[in-house]
Order: structure tokens, then sequence, then C-alpha cells
């Protein structure tokens, strides 16, 4: 499945004002998964995540699922580096470290702030709200699973 020419102008204009915002262009300076940057991830995430909403029969706020998904892992920090600051099982705890960060650069309504701390479900207790929410979730964890695989295929060609 792709985007139209349409729909990807539309999800350019949706993410206009947020990828090249200074602070979200440092997260292509942290990995995330294998050698993908947490930038790219996130392009990623909001791209299939807006995909998703466009061919899934329900209605979706799409302009907050772009924004959402783009700011899901603005946490700004290489996880892979222990931190006694931070708590230690990243995966649970840095979705607020990314909401508060979203907070204090961006307007966010609240089912934007849903998707951004609850894109962790199931792993995080709290179920999402909105529709949204779970579907930002389902596109991370598809997009992780690919990044994930492809590291695992480049490290068995080398």
């Amino acid at each position: 499945m792709k985007l139209t020419k349409k729909e990807e102008e539309l999800l350019l204009r949706y993410m206009d004002g947020i990828k090249e915002h200074e602070e979200v262009l440092r997260m292509k300076t942290f990995i995330q998964h294998g050698d993908t940057s947490t930038y790219d991830h996130c392009v990623e995430v909001t791209r299939l995540a807006f995909l998703l909403s466009r061919r899934l029969p329900w209605s979706f706020h799409e302009k907050s699922i772009v924004k959402g998904a783009m700011l899901h892992d603005f946490y700004l920090y290489d996880w892979h580096v222990p931190d006694p600051k931070r708590k230690r099982l990243h995966g649970l705890h840095h979705h607020r470290t990314a909401h508060k960060n979203a907070m204090k650069h961006f307007r966010l309504t609240p089912l934007e702030e849903d998707i951004i701390l609850k894109h962790m479900w199931p792993l995080t207790i709290k179920l999402p709200r909105y529709r949204e929410s779970y579907l930002v979730s389902l596109a991370d964890k598809i997009i992780s699973i690919k990044d994930t695989l492809s590291l695992q295929k480049r490290k068995e060609t080398e």
C-alpha cells in the first residue's frame, strides 16, 4: 500500500512545523532500533499510521495522528546508554519523557497527549482512550518489528 500523491501532500502539510522543528530534528542523533534514528522511526510510524487511517473503514482525526505519531518517541536521549538519572526500563518509561518534551515545545490536544502517553500499550497498563491512539500504537509495533528484522537480515548477510 502506498500513499497517493494527494495523500502525500496532505501528510507533509500536517507534518509542517513539526518535522523541521529544531528539537525534533535532534531525534536524528539518537538510534531507535538497529541503525534507524529515532527521527526516521517516527517518520515511518507517522506515514504508516496516516496510511492506515486513510484505508481503514473508520473516521480518524488525521492531523492528530500525524502530530502524535511524530512526537511519540520525542524523548531525546540514547536509551542504549545507561544513565542513573533515568529509570532502567526505557520501554516502560520513555513515553512520559516524550510527552513532557512535546508539551514543552508544542500545543497538544488531549487526543495527541493520549497518543504519545499510550503508544506503548499493552506494555503500559493504561488503555488508550481514542482509536487514534490504538492506531499509532499498532503502527509503532509494525515499524519496530520491521526495523529489528531489517537489522537481523543485514547482520546475516555480512
